[in-house]
């Protein structure tokens, strides 16, 4: 440790040695020095050494290497706090700036986890102060902070609730604050420019710096964030300042969104793309920022066309927050799209193809309620705007898949519905009155494992099937005016409720021999079912909702086995009652 009088002449000999002169270990002795006073609770004393016009050409050239402490210093908010800041704001306004931004992004990136928050906030003000200064590499040093923050901002927890944002506990919103306010003096340079001026490298550079700094916040950070018209909280205002600045850095929305205009130099990959633009989407046609900016000449039809990449790629995330925003932007899109009018061709596009796909699993496979609930809604708004034709190709390619009978028979009932809409006066429909409809109602009445069929996982699309084939039976006037058509749903009615008999006897004995076999002993019961086993080979592998009977309990397996019974008597009586409908039909003469 040196004394106060070698202190002394330590400083001295800086002042008297031109800087190209001082040694690398100079820059740590007054770092060294630095820190002392900090430990020791001297930051007025290190103010004022700061601050001495005698010691200025030593603030300019080393004065740098003392803002990594004295920012330590503040992030710990010790009673030093004023002079601290004080000796910060003097240090960016004196020392080199190209030196002060290599020592600040160095700061950045040693950041603890425990501090990213605190010490970002207080750093981006005095970034903002030594950037401006520069003249030279401006935009490079502008790109180079700006990711080295965002960096650090993904290692935060996104807020994805009101009381989460609320709380802010991780400090995430009032970095996004900062961060908004800190490219602004940036923004407001380039929108000066705008329009009267021959551009130059370094302009455009600066743009394509802050386009990376939006695409990598729409991202990084608003993708998973909760956003809503209704509260204008922290991360809704960090979006529209995003939204704010894409035109006023010359960057087109709608030719970005459209026609995927965004810059090589951005670095991201088609998926990171994909994301960005997705989030952009959302925000500009369901949350409505800038809206009443963006040109009013495209059609419903081609907007809906463009975002369904962008509705599949947040369709095909995990991530509840993606997918709340890819119904949205599915409903949003739809909305404006007349009903009856989309056309087949749309259905040949890939990401036609795609997005009710994923949609499909969201409603079979999502373990959250409330997305199954949105997803079903949007699901029959995509279906209320096919037309006919639309409407017969994209059933035939759901009821193809046959991977859910909920899902089969939700599609049996949209085609019950359509029926019905073509018989009334006008609306008449060869897709679904035809012989086109015929091809389609093979598919509804159908058993895809015959007799082995497991009645009970696929009661919703038994159910929904036999409905629309009694409601045929009873609207037959419309059917038995077409050619053939009658004759033809006659013979593919018949070979349905043959098979579908024989499954229904078959699963009858099955299900009756467990439940006799339940009540018994464990000795007969073992005795009964291997009977069963050899007297109904067929189905001696049927499960109920993909488990066996036999490991349940005793007790929800009698209440299983009793409602499967009862399922099946539901069943037959509609049976017995669509050939009712048929011996009367048969005596109406043609």
């Amino acid at each position: 440790m040196m004394n106060e009088d070698q202190e002394n002449d330590m400083i001295q000999r800086w002042r008297d040695t031109p800087e190209e002169d001082l040694k690398p270990e100079d820059y740590q002795h007054i770092k060294t020095l630095g820190s002392a006073c900090l430990t020791e609770g001297n930051s007025a004393q290190l103010l004022t050494f700061i601050q001495d016009e005698k010691n200025q050409g030593i603030v300019k050239s080393m004065g740098f290497v003392l803002i990594e402490p004295l920012v330590n210093e503040v992030v710990k908010k010790e009673k030093s706090l004023e002079h601290c800041q004080a000796a910060i704001t003097h240090l960016t306004r004196t020392c080199r700036p190209e030196a002060l931004v290599q020592c600040l992004l160095v700061l950045i990136e040693d950041i603890q986890p425990g501090a990213i928050s605190e010490t970002i906030t207080i750093l981006v003000p005095h970034l903002r102060t030594v950037l401006l200064q520069l003249d030279d590499r401006k935009a490079a040093c502008v790109g180079l902070v700006l990711s080295a923050l965002q960096k650090q901002l993904t290692r935060l927890p996104v807020p994805y609730t009101k009381q989460l944002e609320e709380a802010d506990e991780y400090g995430l919103c009032r970095c996004c604050t900062a961060l908004a306010d800190f490219t602004k003096s940036f923004v407001q340079e380039i929108k000066s420019k705008n329009g009267n001026y021959v551009g130059t490298t370094e302009d455009e550079e600066l743009r394509t710096e802050l386009l990376k700094f939006c695409m990598r916040s729409l991202r990084e950070l608003l993708l998973d964030a909760e956003l809503s018209r209704d509260r204008k909280s922290s991360l809704w205002l960090f979006a529209t300042e995003i939204m704010v600045t894409l035109p006023a850095i010359q960057q087109s929305l709608s030719e970005l969104l459209f026609f995927n205009s965004l810059k090589k130099s951005i670095q991201m990959d088609d998926c990171q793309s994909k994301e960005s633009r997705a989030c952009l989407a959302y925000l500009l046609f369901v949350q409505l920022i800038t809206i009443e900016s963006f040109p009013a000449v495209f059609s419903p039809v081609f907007v809906l066309q463009c975002n369904m990449e962008y509705i599949n790629q947040l369709l095909s995330s995990k991530k509840e927050s993606h997918l709340l925003k890819g119904l949205a932007l599915y409903a949003k899109s739809l909305e404006s799209v007349e009903d009856n009018s989309l056309p087949v061709s749309l259905l040949e596009l890939q990401s036609f193809y795609n997005v009710p796909q994923n949609l499909r699993h969201i409603l079979t496979d999502c373990p959250m309620q409330h997305l199954r609930a949105s997803g079903l809604q949007v699901f029959q708004l995509f279906i209320n705007k096919l037309d006919s034709e639309a409407k017969h190709k994209f059933f035939r390619c759901m009821l193809k898949t046959r991977n859910h009978a909920g899902v089969e028979g939700y599609i049996i009932k949209n085609i019950k519905n359509q029926v019905e809409f073509s018989m009334k006066p006008g609306n008449a429909s060869k897709w679904f009155l035809g012989v086109e409809f015929l091809s389609l109602l093979g598919l509804v009445l159908h058993l895809s494992q015959g007799a082995e069929t497991d009645l009970l996982n696929s009661m919703d699309r038994i159910m929904e099937s036999l409905n629309l084939l009694r409601y045929l039976l009873i609207r037959d006037k419309e059917l038995r005016s077409r050619t053939g058509v009658w004759e033809e749903l006659c013979r593919i009615k018949d070979d349905y409720l043959k098979m579908l008999r024989v499954c229904i006897s078959l699963s009858r004995a099955y299900y009756s021999a467990e439940l006799k076999a339940l009540k018994d002993n464990q000795k007969i019961k073992a005795k009964e079912a291997r009977d069963a086993a050899r007297d109904i080979t067929l189905v001696k592998s049927i499960k109920v909702k993909h488990k066996k009977v036999s490991n349940m309990s005793p007790e929800v397996q009698h209440q299983v086995l009793h409602s499967a019974l009862v399922t099946f008597d539901l069943m037959e009586s509609l049976i017995v009652r669509i050939e009712e409908l048929t011996e009367e039909k048969l005596k109406i003469p043609n």
